[in-house]
């Protein structure tokens, strides 16, 4: 058990830039498995790494383009990384999506704030609702934590998905508890919690990450209707790497068969064994009836937050149109039509993403928040149109991306002639560059970083029925059906 003074001494010195950052994760005590062995140094596991990287251009997009990826917060009076900034105006929301896309253009990948910044921005309005109604401290605490993290200049992570066990039941109906994180003890230091946390995006890449729940609660829901924030090096945290498909081509030696060899994903599953968080870092204990509201507001910023994809988006149209020409056919008709589509397709997600942002409101805490229709409406485009997008790619590109041999059968003094004899494109195109685009394609759309793209677009932030439920709540169809009769002259409504 460490106090607070103590949890933050290592963040004295702020992290500037990625560098700053790769290094800040060196040297820490966790308990991290991948591929059932215990990885000492996350930093240099050749699996891992490339998710670091991805992370770091948070820091190197900050330092490049401050205007795009820093902004002024009132909280600390300073500028800070937009990922650790709480939105007080329309324009921050639209930065920050702005900013998105830009990171998912230079990566290819889930560069993973994402979660850990909408946590920030819905703990900051719930805590103050709470304290309101209750007369509690939580968001003076969660503004002292904030600040700290602001001028440290950390990731923060965030964990909001249980394991759930059986879905009919609630937290308290389950057989085990722990299928749901929960409140294990309270003693006048803080609380105690055990449980654990699916598909936690950049996990191991964080140096905080704050829990929340993740559904409605009932009053018999209390012990699970907790928030708070640990360091991910923890006593009593362990994190288990999730494979993702191809995840371990980085390792046969070479860079061509990877795809994207220098960015990737990470998502791990969170074990919380009696994990001690401090009360100064507690920001909701036994508030059941305002966990709803916290998810709510959580998703509807984070559903907005897919807005990277259209960044991925680019750079899939990008390899489409690349391949096209290597092979000698950019300008046939249905490629280029093929390539429209793409490109309508993922400037839709744009606009219905920026949409939201510019038609944010005020909440009572003073941030401001998406609109919640339009966010919804952009997430479910995401669960469709990333695929559809993918789709045309591997069209364009050819049955060569599933075929072609490996980047060893190139190097084989026998038969790599034959490669570069028989997988000729266009004249004036080297065979391995056009290796490599298709392997960027295959590695975006059914390889390593299809689970950002695809899969995550699919399920992340809520299945497309969740979204489907919330444009269901909110699509005043009653309204719209009194314009319509009142147009057509219907004199008295119909029952």
């Amino acid at each position: 058990m460490q106090d607070v003074e103590t949890l933050w001494a290592d963040f004295a010195k702020p992290i500037r830039t990625a560098d700053d950052y790769i290094a800040s994760l060196r040297g820490r005590t966790m308990n991290v498995y991948f591929m059932g062995e215990r990885v000492p140094e996350p930093v240099d596991h050749p699996v891992i790494r490339p998710s670091i990287n991805a992370m770091a251009e948070t820091f190197r997009l900050a330092t490049e383009q401050p205007n795009l990826a820093t902004a002024h917060s009132a909280i600390s009076d300073r500028q800070v990384n937009r990922f650790l900034h709480v939105p007080v105006a329309p324009g921050d929301l639209v930065g920050k999506h702005e900013m998105q896309r830009e990171l998912g253009r230079r990566t290819g990948t889930c560069f993973q704030r994402c979660v850990g910044l909408d946590a920030i921005s819905s703990c900051h309005s719930v805590t103050f609702d709470i304290d309101g109604k209750n007369g509690s401290t939580y968001h003076q605490r969660f503004l002292v934590f904030l600040k700290r993290a602001q001028a440290a200049n950390i990731v923060i992570g965030g964990a909001m998905t249980d394991p759930k066990g059986d879905r009919s039941k609630p937290p308290h109906q389950q057989r085990d508890k722990d299928l749901f994180l929960h409140v294990t003890r309270r003693d006048d230091k803080g609380i105690y919690v055990s449980g654990a946390k699916m598909h936690q995006t950049g996990a191991v890449n964080s140096h905080w990450v704050i829990f929340m729940p993740t559904m409605r609660m009932t009053e018999s829901d209390r012990d699970w209707s907790v928030v708070g924030a640990v360091r991910v090096d923890a006593p009593g945290l362990t994190y288990i790497v999730g494979r993702q498909t191809n995840d371990t081509r980085i390792m046969d030696g070479g860079a061509l068969d990877a795809g994207n060899a220098q960015f990737a994903g990470q998502e791990s599953l969170i074990v919380f064994d009696n994990v001690f968080v401090p009360h100064e870092h507690v920001f909701m204990d036994g508030e059941w009836n305002y966990a709803s509201s916290l998810v709510e507001r959580f998703t509807t910023y984070h559903r907005s937050s897919y807005v990277c994809k259209t960044g991925l988006g680019d750079v899939l149209i990008g390899a489409a149109a690349s391949a096209a020409d290597y092979n000698g056919v950019e300008g046939v008709s249905h490629i280029k039509d093929k390539l429209v589509e793409m490109t309508h397709l993922n400037e839709t997600i744009y606009s219905s993403c920026m949409a939201a942002a510019h038609q944010s409101k005020p909440v009572a805490s003073g941030a401001y928040m998406n609109d919640e229709m339009l966010s919804n409406d952009a997430k479910h485009n995401v669960t469709r149109f990333p695929f559809e997008i993918a789709r045309l790619a591997q069209d364009i590109a050819g049955g060569l991306v599933v075929t072609m041999p490996s980047e060893k059968d190139l190097q084989n003094n026998e038969v790599g002639p034959l490669i570069r004899k028989f997988l000729q494109g266009r004249e004036g195109v080297e065979v391995v560059d056009r290796m490599r685009m298709l392997r960027l394609i295959e590695n975006m759309t059914i390889g390593r970083n299809a689970v950002g793209y695809l899969t995550e677009s699919l399920h992340g932030a809520g299945s497309p029925q969740a979204q489907r439920i919330q444009i269901a709540r909110g699509m005043k169809i009653e309204e719209k059906k009194a314009r319509a009769q009142k147009l057509a002259g219907i004199a008295k409504p119909q029952a």
